[in-house]
């Protein structure tokens, strides 16, 4: 008999095993490219975690300069960029080590897009480029972006991490939490063929438009019937058979420009702090205990109209929290490409 409930116990091992290092190794052919960096080292949590938006020393890619000081006889003495003291404790941090690993991904993928365990940085896309939001070809990208964002903030306490569960402390035994930085192959995504795919007890519910903005094309039935047709074919055939978790996840899928397959781009828990977007965990759950009766699953929904009450606005997404509050003041009278560029010119500033 199916379950009343709206979601599934969360418990520790549950939350887990939706963290990136544990579902990627399984599915990295059908994912982005990605390169895992764990451990990650106490200090570099305590970057994270230190006041300030400001950049490790040795990050930025460019070269030292060696300047003469007119009151020195020595030869010289070398002027890096340094913009890595925390004011607040007077500690200068640098991850050589780390900057390594990072400038080799970036060679290799030809620019990253960061994230924790969870979490990605895009309230923070701001910062860089519109062109080619998110994407990092330095270190100091890298940092900039996790520094600025509060989105991560949720993978840096494992009480965020593990809420809602019960009894973590017995139940988590031999299974440590420990914070790991993913660096992905960037490249442009089309945000109109991001979905959200809904599963439970091993049935597919239900698939949501995953950006709330209305695109024309999703009004066509065709369409809708052959993407309904491409995700339930990529589930059956990829994610099913593998998928060795409790029977109730939730995947984020994007579409290739034919409609006709995709690639995953992150699994999430069945949980109350997964946006379950156009449709509310009641009409899943209702969707659940009807699925044993009901051939038309999955079923999907998008924004159909400009008018529709879920359809954003043409104001930008995050932008309750793309903004330190440090920075509030710095940004009146100024557009979000000016204020960007000046404060980056801040950070790199602010420790010289």
């Amino acid at each position: 008999m199916m379950s009343d409930n709206l979601f599934p116990p969360l418990t520790r091992s549950y939350i887990l095993s939706f963290q990136f290092s544990s579902w990627y190794p399984t599915f990295s052919k059908q994912s982005i490219k990605s390169t895992v960096i764990r451990p990650l080292s106490s200090e570099f949590r305590e970057y994270l975690d230190a006041d300030r938006v400001f950049v490790p020393e040795g990050a930025e890619d460019i070269p030292a300069e060696s300047t003469l000081s007119d009151d020195e006889g020595d030869a010289g003495t070398v002027n890096s960029n340094d913009d890595s003291d925390d004011e607040s404790t007077g500690k200068t941090y640098a991850f050589p080590d780390l900057d390594q690993k990072i400038r080799a991904s970036i060679q290799e993928y030809e620019g990253v897009f960061p994230k924790l365990n969870f979490s990605s940085p895009r309230d923070a896309a701001w910062l860089l480029p519109p062109s080619s939001p998110l994407k990092c070809t330095t270190p100091a990208d890298v940092y900039l972006l996790l520094k600025s964002s509060d989105f991560i903030n949720h993978d840096l306490n494992e009480e965020n991490v593990f809420e809602g569960c019960g009894d973590t402390q017995a139940e988590g035994e031999g299974q440590p939490y420990e914070l790991e930085l993913i660096l992905r192959k960037w490249y442009p995504v089309d945000r109109s063929r991001e979905l959200r795919c809904f599963v439970r007890d091993n049935v597919l519910l239900a698939i949501s438009q995953r950006d709330t903005n209305h695109y024309e094309f999703w009004n066509d039935p065709a369409t809708q019937n052959k993407v309904v047709a491409a995700v339930r074919e990529f589930w059956e055939t990829n994610i099913k058979p593998k998928w060795t978790g409790q029977p109730d996840y939730i995947f984020d899928f994007l579409l290739t420009r034919d409609l006709s397959r995709g690639h995953i781009i992150d699994f999430n828990p069945y949980a109350p702090k997964t946006d379950s977007l156009l449709f509310t965990y009641e009409e899943l759950r209702d969707l659940h205990q009807n699925s044993g009766n009901d051939e038309s699953l999955p079923s999907l929904r998008v924004i159909d109209s400009p008018s529709h009450p879920a359809a954003s606005s043409s104001a930008p997404a995050h932008q309750h929290n793309m903004i330190p509050f440090e920075a509030v003041k710095m940004s009146s009278g100024r557009d979000i490409e000016e204020f960007a560029e000046l404060w980056k010119k801040s950070v790199e500033e602010s420790s010289s």
